[in-house]
């Protein structure tokens, strides 16, 4: 035996691909939970202000639109919906993704001027109806909402790009098949079946 021989192997790293699907996944996943915090947070905070006559009204984001909260949790389930699909379905969650991304910060850049709820919780202040508000001032909190969308929407074009390379639900989650019984015909072969787990004595 050379002294080649007994050099302890040393493991084979794992391929460069999977060390990179493994890395976009979870800048993906990380990417869908921040956007999620993000829209949420803002959605429940106050977008828009002023005065009822002398009284003061203002208006959340969700009360403006519910639009961009309802995407920022289409887009945490279509993060959870990439685990149960493969191939074209990745595509079809990535896709599903973007959309719902631009689709909450463009709600979020039309709630940024709206009035039209101001005005109306400015009629509930004075219990009279066409009122409108007056010295109306605006937040910054739309724009949090902006950047979340566009995050889900980064993160729904990850998924169209790498999606398909990153691993799927496994195998103990899915439905059992039954195995034909192996045939032992030697001692060697029934070692062999109960090395792989498999009943050789099954009928």
């Amino acid at each position: 035996m050379t002294a080649a021989d007994q050099t302890p192997a040393t493991p084979a790293p794992a391929p460069a691909p999977a060390r990179a699907g493994r890395r976009t996944l979870g800048v993906m996943l990380l990417l869908t939970v921040l956007s999620a915090v993000l829209v949420l947070t803002a959605a429940g905070r106050v977008w828009s202000e002023g005065r009822a006559g002398t009284l003061e009204v203002s208006v959340t984001g969700g009360k403006i639109s519910e639009l961009p909260g309802g995407l920022a949790l289409v887009g945490l389930a279509a993060a959870v919906a990439v685990f149960a699909v493969r191939g074209v379905g990745r595509l079809a969650v990535g896709a599903l993704t973007l959309l719902a991304g631009l689709g909450a910060a463009a709600a979020a850049v039309a709630g940024s001027s709206d009035t039209a709820a101001l005005d109306s919780a400015a009629s509930g202040k004075l219990a009279l109806a066409g009122s409108t508000a007056t010295e109306v001032s605006h937040t910054g909190w739309p724009w949090v909402a902006v950047l979340g969308g566009l995050l889900l929407a980064v993160a729904g074009l990850i998924t169209l790009r790498y999606g398909r390379g990153w691993p799927a639900m496994g195998s103990r989650y899915e439905a059992p098949t039954r195995k034909a019984p192996v045939k032992a015909d030697t001692p060697g072969d029934l070692w062999k079946a109960l090395d792989r787990g498999e009943d050789p004595t099954a009928v």
